[in-house]
């Protein structure tokens, strides 16, 4: 690759767009500006997995290109192997095939079974096997029975595999059986290294060399140019989100005070968003008076782990997450656009 900055990257479509026809434009300018790898999350609506990566391999040329994510237990395992096979060949070795575990409670109400940290290691196997060549005959385990499982016997490639990790057994996970691993939003600098530590020191436990597991950090990055209105939302409005869906491990991860997210917990406007079913509190149809609200609930430590301010301040917090041990950076919850100025800022002061 030619990328001018290859440890950053960027998740195209963020939050709902209109269309995923935005991604052509975001893919392309995100290459122009010299961000060096685009994440493709998916949603089982018009952000499906395959299709995107397709789309993202056909308009760019020299960006890396990874699924974060998409599950296991959504296709065929060879229907997999197919997709990331075609798309490393596609995009001439340019495509990470990333998973995870995707959300229990969905996974349940769509009939399917809950993914678990055996499946996912043995599917990492089960994927470089088929990447080499190899015919597995016979397969019964943690993914299930299957008579015989084959690529073709004339492949023998190397398709780097990509995990999205929050707790503990999915971080040692990652070291040991995966190349690259993502963690979550609002991590705190404490736990954005401690959490570094604890991949590289499972790749070394496995007898990998810990410099070839790259590690993610997701950070929310807020510029001050954007409007003031959309920054509540990528800030007070995604982290409630969050603690609305698994507040209890973020908190936990993070040793924040059990006791605010009690409190956010009650709430009266909080509890609003679950009267009709769950609506996401970053939803476009959050009144800002709701997030302002909500913004009272959160102390400032909680939405401290992100790049904000001017584009060199957030450039400069952007250095400061390899400086605590990520090998890359998402800047997460912006576009390409809103980018920019961020980039230009970062390139000028140097890594």
């Amino acid at each position: 690759m030619t990328v001018r900055f290859p440890e950053l990257g960027f998740y195209t479509l963020g939050g709902q767009p209109e269309s995923p026809r935005e991604l052509i434009d975001e893919v392309r300018l995100a290459e122009d500006i010299g961000l060096g790898q685009v994440f493709i999350s998916e949603r089982f609506n018009t952000k499906e997995a395959s299709t995107l990566s397709g789309a993202a391999g056909a308009v760019s040329t020299d960006i890396g290109i990874a699924t974060a994510a998409t599950n296991h237990n959504t296709r065929h395992p060879i229907v997999t192997a197919a997709y990331a096979l075609t798309m490393s060949r596609l995009t001439e070795g340019r495509f990470t095939l990333g998973i995870g575990r995707g959300i229990p409670a969905l996974q349940r109400a769509f009939g399917m079974s809950e993914v678990t940290t055996a499946q996912m290691e043995d599917f990492a196997h089960l994927m470089r096997r088929l990447f080499s060549g190899e015919t597995i005959v016979g397969y019964e385990g943690p993914l299930g029975s299957y008579p015989a499982l084959k690529l073709g016997s004339d492949y023998n490639d190397e398709i780097p595999l990509g995990i999205v990790a929050f707790g503990p057994n999915s971080l040692r996970l990652a070291g040991r059986a995966f190349d690259q691993v993502v963690l979550h939003t609002f991590f705190t600098d404490e736990t954005l290294s401690r959490c570094v530590r604890t991949v590289k020191q499972a790749a070394e436990v496995a007898g990998r060399d810990p410099e070839t597991v790259k590690v993610w950090s997701c950070f929310a990055t807020i510029g001050d140019h954007i409007p003031a209105e959309q920054r509540l939302r990528k800030s007070v409005g995604r982290l409630a989100t969050y603690l609305q869906g698994y507040g209890d491990l973020l908190v936990r991860t993070n040793d924040w005070d059990p006791a605010v997210l009690k409190r956010f917990r009650e709430d009266s406007v909080v509890q609003s968003f679950h009267t009709n079913g769950i609506q996401v509190i970053d939803s476009p149809t959050t009144t800002v008076e709701q997030l302002e609200h909500i913004a009272t609930l959160l102390p400032d430590e909680w939405l401290a782990p992100s790049a904000s301010g001017s584009p060199e301040r957030c450039a400069a917090a952007v250095r400061n997450q390899i400086g605590l041990g990520a090998d890359g950076v998402i800047l997460h919850g912006a576009t390409p656009v809103e980018l920019a100025p961020i980039v230009d800022a970062y390139a000028a002061h140097g890594r």
